[in-house]
């Protein structure tokens, strides 16, 4: 297999160096819009890894890099914005496609706090018939959330439950960074997008609709010792997912933020901060959330200074195989530690990176097939969650006392 990564950031670099690792593909080519970034990521990587110069937006050139490199799947590791210009450059060259994030939303004109307008991941589903057309998947949101996460849904629902009532992606950390007021794990652009946006529910019935950001807060227990948290409603991709392939009632997707942390998102908010939309300064046209996102430390480069754990994973509750009331949650942790240590990637870009990583594997196996644009849910959950215990980056089921309503 012949592999374009497009994206040359923290989870970029921790696809390439977990990829060279693990002694995956035949050939693959780490492109950025700086070289350079490009260059670090394959750093000691080895001969079958190349850094190129490559702009996102730009479909034809995309077009041209998949067909010159001869390359059977396109990896997106950029943030959302660049989606469709990649989504639609693997269509057009015919090969695979892989992202972690889905295509942009857009809140509702009129009704933002309850109808929902552009959902995550419309405009891939509206193109589903030209990739089954062609005989190509596009395997969306195939990450860790959404991803790993939207696996947990899919295998609840084979071998857990008769059926189910509610999922709740339940995402949690104890993460510290030494010597910031401020440092987010993640790209802040992403963060900003996710957080700010209408958080969107699905229930059987009513269908998908949206809330005010950081709404129904509640406290959740998270596994391994890092002990509870508050977490609020976020915009995310599996709510979409989910149900397309998963009968359930009830679909949610919680992140614990902390006050802090939404304080800060709610001033960028307040000060225009967060837009997308140029503004001039001094002669020159400059995105307010691009600034931001200069302005704070590279989510990649923090992992020396980071302690603790993260952990994201998928709640479930509902009537179980014997026919009684059951609730689980099945979760990944990371420890920044192990991560730093075996892969020079700190936990989070690292535990986003490892699934993209298992689904190709299945893929070129064939344990994995398909055609046309599909979630995580849409494919067998087995052989996937074994991947990841034989790359020992294991998972655990936890059992809980099932909650009335």
């Amino acid at each position: 297999m012949r592999v374009l990564l497009v994206g040359a950031g923290g989870v970029g670099t921790a696809i390439a160096r977990t990829a060279s690792r693990w002694n995956l593909f035949d050939r693959v080519v780490v492109a950025d819009y700086e070289v350079g970034r490009a260059e670090r990521a394959i750093a000691g990587a080895g001969e079958r890894f190349r850094a190129t110069r490559l702009d996102a937006s730009d479909q034809g050139a995309v077009s041209q890099l998949l067909e010159t490199e001869r390359c059977d799947v396109l990896l997106n590791a950029v943030d959302p914005r660049f989606v469709m210009p990649l989504f639609r450059a693997a269509l057009a060259s015919k090969v695979t496609y892989l992202d972690m994030a889905m295509s942009l939303s857009h809140p509702h004109p009129e009704e933002p706090h309850s109808k929902p307008g552009v959902k995550l991941g419309d405009e891939q589903f509206a193109l589903a018939g030209e990739w089954e057309a062609k005989g190509l998947l596009a395997l969306v949101g195939m990450g860790v959330e959404p991803g790993l996460a939207d696996v947990f849904s899919r295998y609840a629902a084979d071998h857990l439950f008769a059926s189910i009532d509610e999922v709740g992606v339940r995402d949690g950390a104890n993460l510290t960074v030494a010597g910031y007021e401020f440092a987010p794990t993640f790209s802040i652009w992403t963060t900003i997008e996710e957080c700010l946006n209408p958080p969107i529910i699905f229930e059987r019935g009513r269908g998908w609709f949206t809330t005010p950001p950081f709404s129904e807060p509640e406290v959740f227990d998270f596994p391994e010792g890092i002990g509870p948290i508050e977490c609020v409603n976020v915009e995310h991709e599996e709510v979409l997912l989910v149900p397309r392939w998963v009968d359930c009632g009830r679909v949610t997707f919680k992140y614990g933020l902390g006050d802090e942390f939404i304080g800060v998102l709610q001033t960028l908010h307040k000060l225009g901060l967060d837009s997308t939309e140029p503004v001039e300064v001094g002669g020159t046209q400059v995105s307010p959330r691009d600034l931001v996102a200069a302005c704070l430390p590279d989510p990649a480069g923090l992992g020396d200074r980071m302690s603790g754990l993260t952990c994201a994973g998928t709640w479930v509750r509902g009537t179980g195989k014997d026919g009684h009331p059951r609730e689980v949650y099945l979760y990944h942790v990371v420890d920044n530690a192990r991560s730093m240590a075996e892969y020079g990637s700190q936990a989070v870009v690292w535990q986003t990176a490892v699934n993209p990583l298992a689904a190709l594997e299945l893929l070129e196996s064939g344990a994995w097939s398909g055609v046309g644009v599909l979630g995580p849910e849409a494919f067998p959950p087995d052989p996937f969650l074994d991947l990841l215990k034989a790359h020992d980056a294991p998972w655990g089921c936890e059992e809980r006392v099932p909650r009335a309503g």
